[in-house]
């Protein structure tokens, strides 16, 4: 092929002596590059006296001094596959039966076809111009790029979505193991305290029991002393019996006679055996009120009625009896003048909240739900309406009145208040060993139960209410009762 017309290929690139692409081009020192070939023809045609001359330029040069140009064999390369490719891509539009231009396109059989070969192999095929068919194949395309870039946002949506979810759970699973952590060092806690209140209860008795003996035996030891100048007595007087002396050896007598040996008191041998806590009840316990906990919710106070004898804190979280008890001498039966409830009410759901008596020698804890011997006035919210025949300040408080609560008065003695058959209130006595300084009551409306645990005492529970009867909506319940120190609402933050 003659390239010397082709202006888009570069001069330099073009042999002066065949102008055609450079084959195995060299360089000579003037900067003109020929073909191996056609150089070595030339020098064996233009050698004379040990010099050849440049076939452009003239300037002579030593045969032996020629450089290969790898530059210009990579440039050259290049060029030469983009002309085979063009080549046969102009093959590839050619009709391989006919040498015609394939300008249409058969549905049928799927290929590029010219003129000719409609006439003889597919008539009554359909048939397009290649024009329309890249149209339809561009639009599919289109079409195709969009529905899969709608896939790849999808996924790339849903790749968000993942790495959102394992975050979350990689929090929670932190969350978990800290809290799992804190649990087990609480635990571990708990068993450090009561091995220290157990070596102490020991080393008390210890001490106790040492003092008794000691005290018994000092008291032996006198006895004994006693008794030895005694005998010394009676055994000089045995010797030296005579009228003059015969008083003192009947006075000695008789006190011999009368002297009897007193056994001091000797601790009982049986000695108490240190029983090992319930582990797994403990355990129980701390996994219930740490269930319970994961429900608390946020409570504020509100009297029943403006009538009511307490005062509400500015925040709603505390409350006090009023002044004017203070300084009352009457007792009042009921103490419905210090029925506090929450300014939140519960229909279902589970619902934790705890409160801190600290202090009090007496009050009152649970939940209330309307019943139909209460009447509700529009004003002021729940108004009771106490029977005249109450028995105690205790009556009303009963599940049948719709209060399931519990109660501590005198200081020391904790209560529960069921129903009972007779008009009678039923009084349950609970025995608690750690005084409760902090409350916790657990609501769950679904269950119909109210527990009450002892936070004080790592969550032991203090008691539970089942089966209760919710007729409508349920109210926490606080009564300050006769005590002047306050009820404080405790924040799930604490």
């Amino acid at each position: 092929m003659d390239f010397s017309s082709q202006g888009s290929i570069i001069e330099e690139l073009i042999c002066c002596i065949c102008r055609q692409l450079l084959t195995e081009p060299l360089s000579l020192n003037c900067g003109h590059n020929f073909c191996q070939a056609c150089i070595s023809a030339n020098e064996s045609e233009s050698f004379f006296g040990g010099q050849c001359r440049c076939p452009v330029c003239q300037s002579p040069y030593d045969p032996w001094n020629l450089l290969p140009n790898q530059q210009l064999t990579d440039r050259v390369k290049k060029i030469r596959e983009a002309n085979m490719s063009s080549h046969q891509q102009q093959r590839r539009d050619l009709c391989e039966h006919h040498g015609e231009n394939c300008h249409l396109f058969c549905k049928e059989d799927g290929k590029a076809i010219c003129s000719l070969c409609v006439q003889e192999q597919h008539q009554g095929h359909q048939i397009y111009s290649v024009e329309e068919v890249v149209k339809e194949c561009q639009e599919k395309f289109q079409v195709a790029v969009d529905r899969l870039t709608q896939e790849q946002q999808e996924a790339e949506r849903l790749e968000a979505v993942i790495n959102e979810e394992r975050d979350t759970w990689k929090n929670y699973m932190q969350t978990e193991r800290e809290r799992i952590l804190k649990g087990f060092e609480e635990m571990r806690g708990i068993l450090d305290r009561e091995e220290k209140r157990e070596l102490q209860k020991l080393d008390d008795n210890e001490v106790h029991v040492l003092d008794n003996l000691a005290v018994a035996k000092d008291q032996i030891v006198q006895q004994s002393q006693y008794m030895r100048e005694l005998i010394s007595d009676l055994q000089r007087h045995m010797c030296e019996a005579s009228m003059d002396t015969l008083q003192d050896i009947i006075n000695v007598i008789r006190r011999s006679e009368v002297w009897t040996l007193k056994k001091p008191k000797i601790v009982s041998k049986k000695l108490s055996t240190f029983r090992f806590p319930d582990l797994n009840g403990m355990l129980q316990a701390f996994n219930e009120l740490a269930e319970a906990q994961s429900h608390w919710v946020d409570l504020t106070l509100n009297p029943f009625n403006d009538l009511s004898n307490v005062v509400v804190s500015e925040d709603h979280r505390q409350v006090t009896i009023g002044s004017d008890f203070m300084f009352r001498n009457v007792y009042p039966r009921n103490f419905s003048a210090f029925d506090v409830q929450s300014s939140q009410n519960f229909s279902s759901g589970k619902y934790y909240w705890e409160v801190d008596v600290s202090g009090k020698v007496a009050w009152i804890l649970g939940v209330y739900s309307q019943t139909s011997n209460l009447n509700r006035n529009k004003s002021f919210g729940f108004v009771f309406t106490p029977k005249p025949n109450y028995s105690n300040a205790y009556s009303r408080f009963r599940p049948e009145n719709g209060y399931w609560v519990v109660g501590l008065q005198n200081q020391s003695e904790y209560n529960a208040f069921e129903n009972s058959s007779t008009t009678d209130p039923k009084i349950l006595t609970l025995f608690i060993a750690v005084p409760p300084h902090r409350v916790g009551i657990f609501l769950d409306h679904e269950a119909s139960t109210v527990t009450f645990f002892n936070v004080t005492n790592h969550g032991s529970l203090i008691y539970k209410f089942s089966k209760c009867h919710f007729s409508q909506t349920v109210y926490p319940y606080f009564n300050p009762w006769n005590c002047p120190v306050p009820i404080t609402l405790c924040p799930p933050s604490s």
